[in-house]
């Protein structure tokens, strides 16, 4: 059998479509081995929203070639969607796939010659959504659903939209009949996801929304916990969160990116709302889920950024109720306006201020978790680790390991957390 080796990069989106290769990979008759083993093909499925994640994704490209010199190396997503003429003199890459080809791997990789070749198509002329099909979800006890690709938004730091193309939904009963499959295989998790989630179903006919998407689902009652990804703050509008609060097959945990704490930067940024509008969204979603788990995006070091922006963007974000934070120091990505921008900001800054926003999240994160003890948390299993313990997540998004074997492994069970370490909880079963 023909050994094939997956490394994924980036978002939820890019996880879900490398198990959807995966599964098709494995109906193919090839056999899937880590990354890091000896393989006949290495395929890398890229990120490129910063500096970083380009970096890392060559740095994978030249460790499989180095395992095996001889190997095929396919390089697909973000970066090799919008930097197909940096990738292709990476060495021994053969086969280029833009997001839109990754659907064609089986096809392409069977009519593979000697010469390299590139797939990337414009993906900016796509009006409609080709999602890969996705049965079961190896390895994993939540599965990724993915209901929209792409972006409008253009905010001024971003290549995504570049990269992935305009926003375009998977229509509602084709979102329903993957929900079935993946229940029909025992998944007690669905977290939906998308590159711009909130923007969900504006481009179907009739129209709709992420909101009547939920609703849909949750009536179906076909998984008992669902969980929605990353959903910006102006689509978040107050029936949304009447639902969230009411449907208890909703987790009790919500990722809203704010990017930055002053208003002069978000302009800068081209985010639709101020500060004072995103901090009275938090306190209506408190209001009315006083147990919510709440996660931020937040970027520092943005063209432009003055000391005392940064400082007033601390003092904001350190008022907000909020549990974690991923922090990105800014990336100039060519193609975007702000790499244009005057008064960049030089690199050693910028690390200063991510890890003074770093610090603030730790701090929030402590906070949070501190205030689980002796709480009663709903856990679903994940892992075994060793032959007694179990690490599994609460709907709150909390990391939990409680005395089980292999029979709690995709079962939810009700865990009394009794002490917290730097990482996650412990508990006992309730």
């Amino acid at each position: 059998m023909t050994r094939i080796a997956i490394a994924t990069l980036g978002c939820k989106t890019n996880q879900f479509e490398s198990a959807a290769m995966h599964e098709s990979l494995i109906k193919a008759g090839y056999a899937l081995v880590p990354f890091t083993d000896f393989a006949d093909i290495y395929l890398v499925n890229t990120c490129t929203v910063t500096a970083k994640a380009d970096a890392e994704s060559r740095r994978l490209v030249r460790r499989a070639g180095r395992v095996n010199p001889q190997a095929t190396i396919v390089v697909t997503g973000c970066y090799a969607q919008v930097a197909a003429d940096a990738v292709k003199d990476l060495p021994g890459v053969r086969l280029i796939l833009g997001n839109d080809e990754k659907r064609e791997l089986i096809y392409l990789l069977r009519d593979l010659g000697p010469a390299q070749q590139i797939k990337v198509s414009d993906i900016m002329t796509q009006d409609r959504v080709q999602t890969l099909t996705l049965e079961t979800f190896a390895e994993h006890t939540r599965a990724f659903l993915q209901i929209q690709n792409g972006c409008e938004a253009y905010c001024s730091y971003c290549i995504v939209p570049y990269a992935r193309g305009r926003s375009r939904s998977v229509p509602a009963d084709e979102v329903m009949a993957g929900l079935e499959r993946f229940a029909a295989q025992g998944f007690q998790e669905v977290v939906l996801t998308g590159i711009h989630l909130g923007a969900y179903g504006l481009d179907l006919h009739p129209g709709t929304s992420i909101r009547e998407l939920v609703a849909r689902i949750v009536s179906a009652e076909q998984v008992p916990r669902l969980r929605i990804g990353s959903v910006e703050p102006q689509e978040i509008d107050q029936p949304f969160i009447d639902l969230l609060a009411a449907e208890p097959s909703i987790c009790n945990h919500l990722h809203i990116p704010l990017q930055a704490g002053n208003d002069a930067v978000l302009q800068r940024m081209n985010r639709r709302y101020t500060t004072a509008q995103f901090q009275e969204l938090l306190a209506r979603i408190t209001t009315c889920m006083p147990a919510v788990t709440i996660g931020l995006d937040l970027i520092t070091g943005f063209p432009g950024e003055t000391e005392d922006e940064f400082a007033q963007g601390l003092e904001f974000i350190a008022q907000l109720p909020f549990a974690y934070c991923h922090v990105f120091p800014y990336s100039a990505r060519s193609g975007t306006p702000a790499a244009t921008m005057p008064h960049q900001i030089a690199p050693g800054i910028i690390r200063e201020r991510a890890a003074q926003l770093r610090q603030l999240g730790e701090q929030k994160n402590r906070q949070w978790r501190q205030a689980q003890l002796q709480q009663t948390v709903l856990v679903l299993g994940l892992e075994l680790i060793g032959e007694s313990m179990i690490r599994g997540l609460a709907r709150n998004y909390l990391v939990v390991t409680y005395p089980g074997g292999e029979e709690l492994l995709n079962r939810e069970v009700p865990v009394l957390i009794q002490s917290i370490d730097k990482n996650q909880a412990r508990g006992e079963l309730a």
